[in-house]
């Protein structure tokens, strides 16, 4: 049996009719950027999101860049976020001329560890950018509380938590605005790249519209320094398409990760939901000193697996003038060096999870016979 850490054709399969017909309106009409497409995913979004805006842009990147931008961050400030995130997240601080300022995570969910942010705030500090790693909502009612008292703002990024909640309020609407990826393994996914931009701060929405488009507010009229940001109509065709599906896709993800939580043996440490949270694995990540040795063993048995991020950004080169000799991160170090993402889509079955669960505990038995051997 073979099974592919991510299988996309199996979901294009379901939808395949109707995403080719939307693709075909765009062509015949031949408006290909911000037109009705556009217009009626992002109403539809910022309404499954819970914010009265949501602005449609090229990545998850740029959502990010112009978000940080409309929230007032420039060169010489500082933002508070994590190290145990993909890059995107450090690039996008530093496309701004801002400082990231890291801190490490809770060594249950993997996201920002409120409890270290306020030793990190200082004059410079303008806002907390927690990452909703995995799919999993970061503690977010310390983060609100900081900022609210220290007065600054909350970026969200929402890139692997499409419909995630805490509290019962979706991920991107707790913040002062939230940032989403539809990169194409998603769990709302373009077929190509894609990025949205959500908030209820009307000020905060109407720079990142001009921000997205050269900073215009009218044809040839530019009131802001901006970037060719726009997403296109072809990649919000297809996300119409796909986002009625979402909540019942999340809903398998969560039925296969129960069951990979009981059918994995114990050595590994699985996944934790925080108790005031709703989890959407995008990513399965469990975590063993057996890592390597884990992965390989799957492999030669036609199982693919991940390692979502096996080396943190503060030990990147690309951040290596940020090093101050103040950088210490311990638990997301520990972390980086055990974590293994395990097959994980709504099109999985359960009988290819048992089979990935029962290659996992045949492992676990050799390194055991292995041991006895060794005494």
């Amino acid at each position: 049996m073979r099974i592919p850490l991510v299988d996309l054709k199996r979901q294009y399969q379901g939808i395949k009719e109707e995403v080719l017909a939307e693709i075909g309106q765009v062509l015949e009409g031949m408006q290909l950027f911000l037109g009705k497409n556009v217009r009626e995913f992002e109403s539809q979004f910022a309404d499954y999101c819970g914010t009265q805006f949501a602005i449609g842009v090229g990545s998850g990147t740029e959502a990010l860049s112009l978000a940080l931008i409309a929230c007032g961050i420039k060169a010489g400030d500082e933002v508070i976020t994590v190290s145990n995130t993909f890059f995107a997240t450090i690039e996008a601080i530093d496309l701004v001329g801002a400082r990231p300022v890291l801190v490490d995570i809770d060594p249950d969910n993997y996201n920002i560890d409120p409890s270290q942010i306020e030793a990190k705030i200082n004059s410079r500090t303008r806002a907390i950018l927690p990452v909703h790693l995995y799919g999993q909502p970061a503690d977010m009612d310390p983060v609100l509380e900081l900022a609210k008292i220290h007065n600054l703002k909350v970026i969200e990024d929402a890139c692997q938590a499409h419909g995630a909640e805490y509290r019962g309020l979706r991920t991107g609407s707790l913040g002062d605005v939230g940032c989403f990826s539809f990169y194409f393994t998603k769990n709302l996914g373009a077929y190509g790249e894609a990025g949205m931009i959500v908030t209820s701060d009307p000020v905060i929405a109407r720079k990142c519209q001009m921000l997205r488009d050269h900073g215009q507010d009218a044809k040839y009229h530019h009131r802001l320094i901006g970037v060719n940001g726009r997403l296109d109509e072809i990649q919000a065709a297809v996300l119409k398409v796909k986002l009625p599906h979402l909540d019942g896709w999340n809903d398998k993800r969560r039925n296969l990760a129960q069951a990979y939580d009981l059918g994995l043996p114990s050595f590994l440490v699985k996944p934790k939901e925080l108790p005031c949270a709703k989890h959407v694995y995008h990513l399965y990540v469990v975590r063993t000193a057996q890592r390597d040795q884990l992965q390989a063993w799957l492999e030669d048995r036609g199982i693919s697996t991940g390692k979502h991020y096996p080396i943190p950004v503060h030990l990147q080169e690309a951040y290596g003038r940020y090093i101050d000799g103040s950088v210490s991160l311990p638990v997301t170090e520990k972390v980086a060096a055990e974590i293994l993402s395990l097959p994980i889509y709504p099109e999985l079955t359960l009988e290819e999870v048992d089979y990935v669960c029962r290659c996992v505990r045949d492992f676990a038995i050799s390194e055991l016979q292995a041991v006895a051997r060794l005494e």
